[in-house]
This record gives structure tokens, sequence and C-alpha cells, in this order.
């Protein structure tokens, strides 16, 4: 079986929701048809942007299974499985559909602290588990822990057919390029962080899993593709038209931002789960202007 290319943009699937609260399915389509039509590469569903920690056990279900019926093969998925109990991710991964997903993206546990050798056990237990593919995410600003370059390359080394990228998202860029620099070479560092996907593909990441591509997928991928291909003077143009909204999507949180314009531009409801609310009517009004000018 070839390998899977992760090499582009991604795009962390939002979870549109209806006014009651409720999963809005049909918002969910015509945001899938959208992403599809305008180029992206991959779609990774259920992740943090897809506000997984707010749907129940069922409601992950058919969210997992709608996407993949709806997509039906046109590109391929990724699904976000992690947890910071090593057991009950080993134990979910049991029921991961092999036949429509392509890999799983698995978090470093949060809110444990775990150390080093701990993430490095959860991972190589996932490893051993998962009949997919398994892509590390390393976002300390979400779990509180680090996952230091070493672990990674460590984990790289050891699963070279299972683990086979990493989304980081650490925002440490010399932390990435001692990744990138000593890693397996069909090891793939894809950016977590749409602000810095430009310099960290020139330092050799193979391109992004974003959030601001729910919304402009013609245009982000466009400039994944552009850096990919070494045209820097065109993929900085589209990079510094971005530059503000790059901001404005996370002052008030993930996915409160990109919510807030795709409901701007028409395709959902303003709407997210408590604990997570909207954006202030003041950022509100700045993403308007700036989808204005755009």
């Amino acid at each position: 079986m070839a390998r899977l290319n992760l090499q582009g943009m991604g795009v962390a699937l939002i979870t549109p929701f209806r006014s009651d609260k409720s999963i809005d399915f049909d918002a969910l389509a015509r945001l899938l048809e959208y992403q599809i039509k305008n180029g992206i590469d991959y779609l990774v569903v259920l992740g943090t942007t897809a506000e997984t920690p707010a749907l129940t056990p069922d409601e992950r279900r058919e969210v997992r299974d709608f996407v993949a019926a709806r997509v039906a093969g046109r590109v391929p998925l990724v699904l976000g499985c992690g947890g910071n109990c090593t057991a009950a991710v080993v134990e979910e991964l049991r029921s991961v559909p092999a036949d429509t997903y392509s890999a799983i993206l698995s978090v470093v546990p949060y809110y444990n602290k775990p150390s080093q050798e701990g993430i490095y056990q959860h991972y190589a237990a996932i490893a051993k588990a998962s009949p997919l593919p398994v892509v590390l995410y390393n976002v300390p600003g979400r779990t509180g822990v680090n996952m230091a370059a070493e672990t990674t390359l460590r984990l790289a080394a050891d699963f070279p057919d299972k683990i086979i990228a990493i989304k980081e998202a650490s925002g440490n860029i010399n932390q990435m390029d001692a990744i990138i620099k000593s890693k397996p070479e069909e090891f793939m560092v894809i950016s977590g962080d749409d602000g810095i996907t430009f310099p960290l593909i020139t330092l050799g990441a193979v391109g992004v899993i974003s959030v601001i591509g729910n919304a402009f997928p013609r245009e982000f991928s466009k400039m994944v593709r552009l850096t990919l291909e070494g045209d820097y003077d065109r993929a900085r143009a589209i990079h510094h038209r971005f530059t503000e909204l790059f901001s404005l999507l996370f002052v008030d949180g993930n996915p409160a931002g990109v919510k807030c314009v795709l409901n701007a531009m028409g395709y959902i409801e303003n709407e997210l789960r408590l604990p997570l609310v909207p954006t202030r009517i003041t950022t509100y009004e700045k993403i308007r202007r700036v989808l204005d000018a755009l």
C-alpha cells in the first residue's frame, strides 16, 4: 500500500450548530462541498476546531459517518482520536472506520502533564493499536505540555510505518526546524498554525492543517501550493493579505473566529456550544471590515 501523502492544505473542519445547539447537518453538507470544490487536499474531522469536547459520543459518531458518506472518497479524511487516558484512546481505536478514513490525528495528552517518557509511551501504545497511520499533534498552548523535538524524532524513528507525521502547533520555530532537520526522510511536518505556514514550508514542512481554510479554501490552498513550488513572491503576497485575519480569528478563541467569518459569508449560523461563545461584537465588526477588503 502506498504511503499516505498529506502534502498541501488539510482543513480542520468546524461543526455547524443551529440556534437550538443541535448539529446543522445541512450546513455541514454545504461546507463539505464548498471545501472540495475549492481544491483542498484533505479534511481533518473531529479535531479541536470541531468543538469535539462539546459533542456527545453519539454525535461524534454521527459526524464521523456523515462526513465519510458525503465525501465518498473524493479527498482523504483524517479522524481526530485522542485523549488523556491512553487506555481509553486505545479502546476508541477499535471502532475507527479504517475503510473510510486514511489516518488518525492524536493530540498530546492534556491536563495530566506527562513527562516526555510518558508522552512517548502514550503514542507507542497508540501506534501499536491503531489500524491507521498516526499523525502526532503537539499544541502546548492547549494541552499544558510540550512534546520536545527529541520525543517526536524518537517516535518517528521507532514507528516509521505507523507514525507518519506531526501537526506542530508549538509556535516554536526553532523546535519545528530541529524536527525537520533531523527527521526520517518520509516523516512529514505539518504546520498547525495558519500564520506561520508560509515560513514553515520554506524550512521544509509539507503543508498545513488549517482553520482559515474553512472559509478561504481556494485562496489559502493556493498559497500553500505556491510555497511548495518555490514561488515565494506570489505566495508571500497571499500570506500578507490574510495577516490581519490570522490574529482576528483567534482573539476570542477558536473556532469562534472562523465561525464568525463563515456566518458573515452566509454558510452557517453563528452558534457555538458552551463553554465557547461567539466573538465579541467589536471583533465581529473588525472581521466584517477585513472581509469587505478581501
